[in-house]
């Protein structure tokens, strides 16, 4: 494999480098990795006319069928997962370490779905009548996948999309399309024409999916401004949403914990991805107990992280995916001074989109540092004295993705932890995801849920079937 692969786009059954080509740059030094095509309106049509037509014989494939292709495409991920890490950091910036989370997560989550639970359920069963409950497929899935976690992202729409009778369109990112186009060349021989298309674009795509009349689902994973978006654009035509949007992840730490086991972990946690995950902890409030000791033992965890080129093994944080984040973290570092004070880091860098792991302390909520969610790696520590005052501020925000406590008193920081106003919970621990567990989000966190039956269910239609005896 070399950065000369001529890259295809898998569309209406058929692999084709298109009619136009668009560069994808490298994160860390800014130079163009390789051209990859760059999906037309046509072409999109396209896609979604024979999508359309491709429908109803993929709902009417048997069950064990459609998990026999889905535990085909985690093969294929599985046997190709070196080449695909590269091609994720390269585009994404995250370090190989990161990208093998991704290639051994993406078939895990489809082995997961390949075996979900399709049955009817009885609702009555007695002398006049029998009552069931069916999940039917909802027809062509729109799925729009960001650029944090491009083939992850990609696999956990695809995978409940497909075993639900789906037939599945997904859009990556315009600026890390390269992993997820080469998973479609990967499996182009796996699923009938039209099953599954991949449509990379220059960021116009977007609007004709979420729109369209012949689009009967969107899954969207992005911002909370561009879900509100998407949510406008369904509503012409009613098609089911899920929508999993940003989020202000709060983590409560309580004084009994004891700071050098913890502060490792809080610091992984909120720096995971260079902080480009929704669900890492992005607000760090620090019971006064500790907070000297605390801000103390994660500074000095920033000042000696190793932040460099996803390809060098020692890079512990690779830059941030594009040029309009590098800059929109950049804003928020020349705020951070007005609010707080810089305690690490503080610098953002080039060649590349390079900024430090940066801690701010004695900071407070009422500006856009606190406020809002900063998508990189900058992060507040705020300092509390009551229990009670921490959950009320953490409450405060207008996000609720996610939200931990941590405590040596499990039970109590349960306790506080049910209280939290989030989608996800944790009690030490944070960013704890798996298949079996759906995730999303509150207030302007989200639509729906992603993950386990609940997630499933968002694929389907709930269809009632009352038989008189």
């Amino acid at each position: 494999m070399t950065q000369t692969h001529t890259f295809h786009a898998l569309v209406g059954g058929q692999l084709s480098t298109g009619s136009r080509q668009m560069p994808v740059i490298n994160p860390s030094s800014e130079e163009v990795i390789t051209h990859c095509p760059q999906a037309t309106s046509e072409e999109v049509e396209h896609a979604i006319r024979v999508a359309r037509e491709a429908w109803p014989g993929w709902r009417d494939t048997p069950l064990e069928q459609r998990r026999r292709v889905l535990h085909a495409i985690a093969d294929r991920i599985e046997a190709n997962a070196e080449e695909l890490q590269r091609w994720l950091t390269l585009e994404q910036g995250k370090p190989l370490a990161g990208a093998a989370v991704e290639t051994s997560q993406a078939p895990a989550i489809l082995r997961y779905f390949a075996e979900a639970d399709l049955s009817p359920r009885t609702l009555q069963d007695d002398e006049q009548q029998c009552a069931e409950l069916h999940r039917r497929p909802l027809g062509v899935v729109a799925a729009i996948v960001p650029w944090n976690f491009p083939l992850v992202m990609a696999c956990y729409k695809l995978g409940p999309a497909l075993i639900t009778g789906n037939v599945c369109l997904i859009k990556p990112s315009p600026t890390t399309p390269l992993a997820t186009l080469r998973l479609g060349e990967l499996i182009a021989d796996l699923v009938p024409p039209g099953v599954v298309s991949i449509l990379p674009d220059g960021g116009d795509i977007g609007p004709l999916l979420t729109g369209h009349p012949d689009i009967d689902k969107i899954s969207f994973t992005g911002s909370t401004t561009t879900g509100r978006s998407v949510m406008r654009a369904a509503a012409d035509n009613l098609q089911r949403i899920t929508l999993e949007l940003g989020g202000n992840d709060a983590a409560i730490v309580l004084d009994d914990v004891d700071v050098d086991a913890v502060a490792p972990q809080l610091f992984g946690l909120a720096f995971v991805n260079s902080g480009q995950v929704c669900m890492s902890i992005k607000r760090l409030y620090i019971q006064s107990g500790i907070y000297e000791r605390m801000c103390d033992a994660l500074a000095e965890l920033a000042r000696n992280a190793k932040v460099g080129d996803g390809l060098d093994p020692a890079t512990q944080f690779g830059p941030l995916q594009n040029r309009k984040q590098f800059e929109t973290v950049k804003r928020m570092l020349e705020l951070a001074p007005q609010h707080g004070r810089i305690i690490a880091g503080g610098r953002a860098y080039g060649p590349g989109y390079f900024v430090e792991p940066t801690l701010i302390r004695d900071i407070e909520e009422g500006n856009p540092v606190v406020d809002e969610e900063i998508f990189g790696p900058v992060r507040s520590l705020l300092r509390f004295d009551d229990v009670e005052d921490a959950i009320r501020r953490a409450n405060r925000s207008p996000y609720g993705l996610g939200s931990s406590v941590w405590t040596r008193d499990s039970a109590r920081g349960k306790q506080i932890a049910c209280r939290l106003e989030s989608g996800s919970a944790w009690v030490n621990q944070h960013f704890a995801m798996a298949p079996h567990i759906p995730f999303g989000g509150h207030k302007q966190s989200g639509i729906g849920v992603e993950f386990g039956e609940a997630g499933l269910n968002e694929y389907t239609a709930i269809q009632s079937v009352v038989v008189a005896k």
